[in-house]
């Protein structure tokens, strides 16, 4: 994220948020000042779409309901936008943030990744409801997630392995998360897998 607000003094959250329901760009707010989201890649995208798609049916008859980037969290007074987040309280049809996520992803780009890996995640770990933190490359296949009952210690996931989502009892492989998903270690699994079928079938 980059500052937009360079020339003006820190702004209060009633403001912030008023403002955000009629602005075209979306902001994150970090105790009173404003910073303004860049867009987001096709890779992105369709990494942030895998996730909530399985994430949707899963939960489709649950409490629990998964939300895109236009929901924002809540922390103290910082205010961010996960890719994908999912909260298990009855939010209200008319909120646009929530204080109590149980899983929050962020898909990581080289201008996001020192914020998702240091500040959010900073921030993100004091929410009392989060059970687990994802964060997904787009540029290269790697699956990080800390999870509150292994005391937020991390683990990677790669192609071919299956992750088991604790916060809300749903396994899906890593293959599923990059469908369709264009970097060159996908490319690579994909013309193994193909190689590895061809072989299969000659015997």
């Amino acid at each position: 994220m980059s500052v937009v607000y360079k020339n003006r003094s820190l702004i209060t959250e009633t403001d912030y948020l008023e403002g955000e329901k009629d602005t075209y760009i979306k902001h994150e707010y970090v105790d009173g000042e404003v910073y303004a989201m860049s867009g987001a890649s096709a890779n992105h995208n369709r990494i942030a779409g895998n996730i909530f798609r399985k994430l949707g049916n899963a939960l489709e008859n649950q409490s629990c309901q998964p939300y895109t980037s236009d929901m924002k969290v809540k922390v103290s007074s910082k205010y961010f936008y996960p890719d994908v987040l999912v909260d298990c309280s009855d939010l209200s049809g008319d909120s646009y943030f929530t204080e109590s996520p149980v899983l929050i992803v962020e898909v990581l780009s080289k201008s996001t990744r020192q914020i998702d890996e240091k500040l959010k995640r900073e921030v993100y770990l004091q929410i009392g409801t989060l059970q687990e933190y994802i964060l997904i490359e787009q540029d290269f296949v790697d699956v990080e997630i800390v999870r509150r009952s292994k005391g937020w210690r991390s683990e990677h996931y790669y192609l071919g392995e299956l992750i088991t989502l604790e916060s809300i009892n749903l396994t899906l492989s890593v293959e599923d998360i990059y469908r369709r998903v264009d970097n060159s270690d996908v490319k690579e699994w994909l013309e193994q897998k193909a190689v590895e079928s061809t072989l299969n079938q000659s015997e």
